[in-house]
């Protein structure tokens, strides 16, 4: 199956589904990785603190495939925000995974109150300069953050990786990153749990009506909507049948009604108590 591509500000082409690894570790996580590859995923989402960068590494090296066919990108913690300690970072990320480049590297969170989310954006573009990284991205940035990249550095970023779904829809945001040209990713595309929400998304009536509609699954709705929202959704499954099904959204579309109804579903803190950027610190 081939699957569409969108293009970043930099001309360069990403897959319009990804894979989150969160999660998958070890001898699983490989295996797991492997699965999706073989199914047809070409970009994986990964994250320093992750703790699993390795893991995507040797999956990469068992797949068969060549690195330039994968996409794989990685991010920096916060408590690496500072300009040198930043740097080294990076190269600890590709040592982890035993790989040459990273295709994208982002900042994983702004934390404004540390205030070098700046000077980690400085050291994103020396790390490209020296070709440790192909492209630089950030991860749940608010305008006024992205804003103050551009104004202090002349660099934008190509992409934006915050929290979406039909609980918490982001429209802002996503008007926004995409007045800037920056593609908006979408991490826990289908909900971050039903432990974290008054209900499960893929349990909403409109999302079960839907699907016996287009006789696809509650899952692929919720992904087919991230795409006609022009989102990259990267959800993220060690189950070879959920990979597939993930995969499998691009031979329908939803109508002007389907889309109503998921966007009667918006919630203003997500039902998930959603982290807010302007004051949730990672490190």
């Amino acid at each position: 199956m081939t699957i569409p591509y969108y293009t970043l500000r930099n001309g360069d082409q990403v897959p319009q589904v990804g894979l989150g690894t969160y999660k998958l570790k070890g001898r699983a996580g490989v295996d797991s990785i492997k699965a999706a590859l073989d199914i047809g995923y070409r970009y994986l989402d990964t994250a320093y603190n992750y703790e699993n960068e390795g893991t995507v590494g040797q999956a990469i090296r068992e797949s068969g495939l060549a690195r330039d066919q994968i996409q794989v990108a990685s991010k920096l913690p916060g408590r690496y925000h500072t300009y040198d300690l930043a740097l080294t970072a990076i190269e600890e990320s590709l040592y982890r995974a035993q790989l040459d480049y990273y295709d994208y590297y982002l900042i994983h969170w702004p934390n404004p109150k540390q205030g070098h989310y700046v000077e980690a954006w400085q050291a994103l573009i020396e790390a490209k300069k020296r070709g440790y990284v192909k492209a630089i991205g950030v991860s749940n940035f608010l305008p006024e953050h992205i804003d103050r990249l551009i104004e202090e550095t002349q660099e934008v970023p190509v992409m934006n990786q915050v929290e979406t779904h039909p609980y918490f829809q982001q429209a802002k945001q996503i008007a926004y990153d995409r007045g800037h040209d920056i593609l908006t990713q979408a991490w826990s595309p289908l909900g971050r749990g039903s432990e974290k929400m008054s209900e499960s998304i893929l349990e909403q009536d409109p999302i079960k009506e839907i699907a016996k509609k287009h006789d696809k699954t509650p899952g692929q709705v919720v992904l087919r909507w991230h795409l006609q929202i022009g989102t990259m959704p990267i959800p993220k499954s060690s189950h070879a049948v959920r990979l597939e099904e993930n995969f499998r959204v691009f031979d329908f579309e939803l109508d002007d009604s389907d889309m109503a109804q998921i966007a009667r579903l918006d919630h203003p803190n997500g039902r998930t108590g959603a982290q807010n950027p302007a004051v949730y610190e990672e490190f």
